[in-house]
């Protein structure tokens, strides 16, 4: 890799970074221009690399998983950070599912004729440079890389110390993707040093880079925020919640609940708080107090729920706003939809939130009034993911709500500028 040969440790960080940023800018020119067909052949061929190298991606992995064991890391980081086949298919996958996808670039929509003759319309263009900063997740490499590709931008990614052999083992095969089929490498570039300097020059390249992707924990995000002279597309946390409707369907409930908390704890839409109508409790909550006991998690609860589930933790004001990533719930009973409203409205972080009901009404209220950036209807917050959302792969979720919101796919990469087509007009 480009990046590899041209840095060591005794190399001035801040004449680095510019070099990286002016090759960047470069590389984008090109990019923004490449056919669909190109962009789609460098995708195929980082999937095929990617599935090529499974064997030397799992080696780099344990290194890093073996560094983190020896460095204390707890368990909700070392998951985030694991490769495993399946999770390195999923890699693949998404890169073929991203070459699947209609290209955004060029696309041009809302023609139409105005009174002095002339045609105005809107056309999609890549954003330019992206600057990515990541933590654990090995994967974001190549997602990160084959959403900025396919939406004809380049990318500059900067893992975390923790990830970086198995970050620099699937940015090789990415970059082998690209000079295979003949597309400038350094179109994805990987920051090899871990020296905190430079996420500080990247966040301030404002010449070189169009805008920065956080990708960790909470204080990452907010170093970053504070500091970047560039925009900024993030979420902070992801303290998401499901809400069981007095007109739920037990069943569905239980599942949903069960489903939400304990398929995967280490991510930002794994279910935090679990709501539940007083008038339904003492249905749901025994059956679903033993699922998760024995699934190891931990329960917190309010007064209320205390009383149906003797022996579990009192839930503290802290609580209410945590994002545990960790087999940790809270748990309360409200009145309504409207109490568990205002709950989320008061302790949420405008992520993921689900109500679980058969009430149409009530189901569309919630929907119309929790102000996130995904609400669902008798689903999973587990769902909120640019794959299960037909977006290929995400990079990352965005709770704002310029420029993007939710699962920030191929569209929320790009932007629109006006196009004007005339045959001679003047203005008058």
């Amino acid at each position: 890799m480009k990046t590899a040969s041209r840095h060591t440790a005794d190399v001035d960080i801040h004449g680095y970074m510019q070099d990286v940023g002016r090759r960047a800018r470069a590389a984008a020119r090109i990019i923004s221009r490449a056919e669909t067909a190109a962009k789609n052949n460098a995708l195929l061929a980082m999937a095929a690399e990617i599935e090529r190298e499974s064997g030397t991606l799992l080696d780099a992995n344990k290194m890093d998983l073996d560094a983190g064991n020896n460095q204390g890391l707890d368990d909700a980081l070392l998951d985030r950070l694991e490769l495993n086949d399946s999770r390195i298919k999923a890699m693949s996958e998404g890169l073929r599912q991203i070459a699947l996808l209609p290209d955004p670039v060029g696309e041009i929509t809302d023609l139409n004729y105005r009174p002095s003759g002339i045609q105005v319309g809107r056309m999609r263009v890549p954003l330019g440079v992206i600057g990515i900063i990541f933590e654990s997740r090995p994967n974001v490499t190549a997602d990160a890389a084959g959403l900025c590709l396919k939406s004809g931008n380049a990318t500059i990614l900067r893992g975390g110390s923790e990830a970086i052999h198995s970050n620099r083992a699937i940015a090789a095969c990415i970059q082998s993707g690209l000079k295979q089929t003949r597309l400038p490498e350094d179109a994805v570039q990987m920051i090899e040093t871990t020296d905190r300097a430079a996420v500080g020059e990247l966040i301030r390249m404002k010449e070189f880079v169009d805008v920065i992707v956080p990708r960790g924990g909470k204080s990452l995000i907010e170093r970053i925020s504070d500091e970047a002279t560039i925009p900024v597309i993030k979420h902070l946390h992801g303290v998401c919640h499901v809400y069981i409707d007095d007109k739920a369907d037990r069943d569905k409930a239980v599942k949903i609940a069960f489903n939400a908390k304990t398929q995967r704890y280490g991510t930002c839409n794994t279910m935090e708080t679990l709501l539940v109508a007083q008038g339904i409790a003492g249905k749901i909550l025994p059956a679903l107090g033993e699922m998760y006991q024995e699934a190891g998690v931990e329960l917190r609860g309010c007064e209320a729920t205390r009383r149906i589930l003797p022996g579990i933790k009192s839930a503290t004001e802290e609580d209410w706003y945590t994002e545990y990533l960790a087999p940790i719930l809270s748990i309360r009973l409200v009145k309504n939809a409207e109490e568990a409203i205002d709950h989320i409205a008061k302790y949420g972080s405008a992520h993921t939130d689900s109500i679980v009901t058969e009430d149409i009404t009530c189901a569309r209220r919630f929907l119309r009034e929790v102000d996130s950036s995904s609400v669902m209807v008798n689903a999973s917050t587990r769902f909120a993911d640019g794959f299960e959302y037909g977006l290929g792969a995400e990079i990352g979720i965005s709770t704002d709500k310029l420029h993007a919101r939710g699962p920030v796919g191929l569209e929320g990469l790009t932007s629109v500028k006006f196009i004007v087509l005339g045959d001679g007009h003047i203005r008058k």
